[in-house]
């Protein structure tokens, strides 16, 4: 277990945004599972990409106070942030879209943001597509949290609406 000391700075508690520490990352849960995983530069690069969109579109984690793409970087919880995977060739639905799929593990089971923090994810992820290169970003909770089967439920119908061309699903009031 690792205990942040008291007076630490940022460079000591904090991963550059440049470095792949896959000890400082949550294992990649059964959501990634079959897909290609983002490792080394390509995890870096659209990790990269996440914090400037989620700058954007203001998806913050309130409890700490930062760009929520930085707790992939805060040392004092290797167990949580994000991981990515490609979508290899078509979807389980036919669709023959470029999907990234981004499963967010919370700092703890009981995490209240959850919901609000994956729901920002998607909304901001897929209201800039054009910022990142995918047609569409695919996102869940991982099941540690206690209520990832109602979250990511919704987190399914609002991606079936946003394929069914309901654009304002992803639309936020800032740019």
């Amino acid at each position: 277990m690792h205990v942040p000391r008291l007076f630490a700075t940022d460079d000591e508690t904090f991963d550059g945004y440049d470095e792949f520490r896959p000890d400082h990352l949550p294992e990649p849960g059964r959501f990634l599972e079959g897909a290609d995983l983002l490792t080394d530069d390509d995890h870096c690069a659209f990790h990269r990409r996440t914090r400037d969109i989620f700058e954007a579109r203001g998806v913050y984690d309130a409890a700490f106070g930062y760009n929520l793409a930085r707790l992939n970087l805060d040392s004092r919880h290797p167990d949580a942030g994000w991981r990515y995977a490609r979508v290899p060739g078509e979807t389980s639905d036919g669709d023959d879209a470029d999907v990234l799929l981004a499963e967010f593990t919370p700092t703890t089971e009981f995490c209240p943001q959850s919901d609000s923090l994956t729901v920002g994810a998607f909304r901001a992820w897929n209201g800039l597509t054009d910022r990142h290169g995918y047609d569409r970003v695919s996102v869940a909770v991982a099941p540690i949290h206690h209520r990832s089967t109602d979250i990511n439920e919704r987190l399914r119908r609002m991606e079936d609406q946003l394929r069914d061309g309901e654009s304002n699903i992803a639309r936020s009031k800032r740019t």
